[in-house]
């Protein structure tokens, strides 16, 4: 048996041990400031209460009802996104004409944060799914273009020169040229914003629907159940963390991961 087969299962359990060890640290704080911090329970819960709660949310439906209406809006916007920015990524990397003339406004806008247009998005949607997934689409769609912008440029020309020997058409050089090449860039850039989209998805559901996590934890917040709104955030931590390792899983497969290292 060798040093690197000895060391891979050491490894393994290093990578599952220490989250575990983590989250167990940051229970027994939340434990013992509940315990002592002098607030009442009503105000600031413990994690045994907290538990008890989703328990109950999860047996009655609810709990699932507004995670999965949060995880429709989410997959909405962020699948438009992809529709609409990663050709334009490509579009504005390939064309200096069309980058000159659209990237200032991109760099313009981009700044803006998705929750200044929530005031716009309900008087042009009105109230339900349609302006969630239009802000989810806005935080996902700016760092997708630039991102793939980004990507696009990087290739190295002589790549296209080459092409360009053989008479490659354009579908062939996307095909075997730049999406090879902007997969991997792509899947990052893809992992960042499916986590913003997460966030803005909750802040929307606060002000825009009337379902979802961001609705319950304003609900809860509204009739002093901070037991309720705890058991929200939590449910919101672990989509979250499981939306990252889908894609971080992603990124370490076939082309996504073809220039990059193991680790």
């Amino acid at each position: 048996m060798t040093f690197s087969q000895i060391q891979a299962p050491n490894s393994y359990r290093r990578r599952l041990l220490f989250p575990l060890l983590g989250f167990a640290g940051l229970v027994l704080v939340w434990d013992l400031s509940a315990r002592f911090s002098g607030w009442d329970h009503q105000v600031f819960p413990g994690p045994l209460r907290v538990m008890a709660v989703l328990g109950e949310l999860m047996a009655g439906g609810v709990l699932l009802q507004h995670a999965v209406a949060s995880l429709y809006r989410v997959t909405a916007g962020f699948y438009l996104a992809i529709f609409f920015g990663i050709p334009l990524g490509i579009l504005l990397g390939r064309l200096q004409s069309a980058n000159l003339f659209i990237n200032p406004l991109i760099q313009f806008l981009r700044p803006i944060s998705p929750l200044a247009w929530i005031p716009l998005s309900m008087l042009w949607f009105g109230i339900g799914d349609k302006p969630a997934i239009f802000l989810i689409f806005l935080s996902s769609f700016f760092p997708i273009v630039v991102s793939t912008t980004i990507a696009v440029n990087a290739i190295n020309p002589i790549y296209f020169q080459v092409a360009a020997n053989f008479n490659f058409n354009r579908g062939e050089i996307l095909r075997k040229i730049i999406f090879p090449a902007i997969v991997p860039d792509i899947v990052t850039a893809l992992r960042l914003s499916v986590t913003i989209a997460w966030l803005v998805v909750v802040a929307a559901e606060m002000i825009a629907v009337q379902s979802g996590l961001g609705y319950l934890i304003l609900d809860s917040r509204n009739a002093l159940r901070m037991d309720y709104v705890m058991g929200g955030m939590i449910v919101i931590g672990l989509i979250g963390l499981s939306l990252d390792t889908i894609m971080r899983i992603l990124g370490h497969l076939g082309a996504a991961s073809w220039n990059r290292m193991d680790t």
